[in-house]
């Protein structure tokens, strides 16, 4: 799954649309769109893109002895 893919299917979930989304981020719509183009974010925008959508992000790496290093931990 792209990360575009990821954002439309949490935008569609939340009902907001990309142009709401990214005044939330202070971006322009058009910038928004070239990243999602891109799928290049960075943690900090992962980050941002899901306080504005009022659902934090989960980046973890799961190690099979249940030990996981992220930022939730």
């Amino acid at each position: 799954m792209t990360a575009r893919q990821i954002i439309e299917m949490a935008l569609a979930y939340k009902r907001m649309d990309k142009a709401e989304l990214a005044s939330k981020l202070g971006w322009s719509p058009q910038l928004l769109n070239k990243r999602l183009n891109t799928g290049k974010f960075s943690v900090e925008e992962w980050q941002a893109i899901g306080a504005a959508m009022e659902a934090p992000v989960q980046i973890n790496f799961c190690f099979p002895d249940g030990q996981t290093v992220g930022l939730n931990k």
